[in-house]
């Protein structure tokens, strides 16, 4: 971490944003990549004198959503087989149905709150798009959700005094805190699903 630090705080405010947006279009592409890091660490260099909370941010949605955007287009492209066969591991041969029913049943706010599940998070673009979810309805929720958890990341970052490895114990308990909340209302959703199945299936 403190290589990253010191090699973005070298870095000018227009590549400085540039880093910052390659690492959030990144995380879309390689999930493993820890791009919350880069991001914050980011912000917290542009708050001692090489930017602004509202560049930092700007440059994030944009890397981003781009980000999310081609996969979605990927994911359009190649079908839900495909993704299966590439990502194994977070697609299982039930995710298809899962993902169906979700954004099925949520609509725009399945494809928010997934965003916001660590697990998940990387293939809701690449799903939305298999699944036939419009452009424009897929690419609104992603920006609300990144948009507030990049937000959120960029405030706490500006109001981190001088202490980067607390910045990021803070953003991983918050990240922890909002994948806790998101699969509460998950579940909470499941239950409602099938309370009105069974409800329907009763009459």
């Amino acid at each position: 971490m403190n290589e990253l630090l010191a090699w973005l705080e070298t870095l000018p405010a227009a590549l400085l944003y540039l880093a910052i947006a390659a690492a959030a279009f990144a995380e879309n592409v390689f999930p493993p990549l820890p791009a919350d890091t880069v991001v914050a660490l980011g912000a917290f260099v542009a708050a001692r004198g090489n930017g602004t909370a509202l560049g930092a941010w700007s440059a994030t949605m944009i890397g981003n959503i781009g980000g999310a955007m081609c996969m979605f287009a990927l994911g359009r492209h190649y079908g839900m087989p495909w993704l299966q066969r590439r990502f194994p591991r977070l697609l299982p041969a039930d995710a298809a149905e899962r993902f169906t029913e979700r954004f099925a049943t949520q609509g725009m706010a399945g494809v928010v709150i997934s965003r916001f599940l660590p697990a998940v998070r990387a293939v809701v673009p690449p799903v939305a798009g298999a699944l036939g979810i419009s452009a424009w309805r897929a690419g609104i929720a992603m920006t609300l959700a990144s948009g507030a958890w990049y937000g959120l990341v960029c405030v706490l970052a500006f109001r981190a005094g001088a202490n980067a490895e607390a910045l990021l114990a803070r953003i991983g308990g918050q990240q922890r805190l909002l994948g806790v909340v998101a699969l509460a209302v998950v579940a909470l959703g499941g239950g409602v699903v099938w309370w009105r199945r069974r409800a329907r299936s009763a009459r």
